[in-house]
């Protein structure tokens, strides 16, 4: 027996939601590099140390973002059934972020000493 094959249809908010996902992580990613851009301009050694660790953090968020938006915008378009969910990208983007603060705050105490 056979069977009929039917064509997916995707609703357009589905696509309207990758890119408002897409547009929230590059937000993120501007305000984050805004805050490695003040520590470049404003800070002294330990300053320029967190700014290139936040300025590398940023740029992985902008890649991961990226990557994250065409995967899902190929799986839409294609009509794969999903899912469209990500959990290991945001726990890496966490940690990197939370390894960047903490160097920020042990170098910060460490010069004061």
């Amino acid at each position: 027996m056979s069977t009929i094959a039917l064509p997916i249809r995707v609703e357009p908010k589905v696509s309207f939601a990758n890119e408002r996902t897409f547009l929230s992580w590059l937000h993120f990613s501007v305000i984050l590099g805004s805050l490695a851009i003040g520590l470049l301009n404003f800070g002294n050694k330990v300053g320029l140390i967190s700014a290139a660790m936040f300025s590398l953090v940023v740029m992985g968020i902008m890649i991961y973002a990226l990557y994250t938006y065409l995967w899902r915008a190929t799986s839409i378009q294609y009509g794969s059934r999903g899912p469209y969910d990500d959990r290991l990208g945001p726990t890496l983007i966490c940690i990197a972020l939370l390894t960047a603060i903490v160097v920020n705050f042990v170098l910060r105490f460490l010069e004061d000493s």
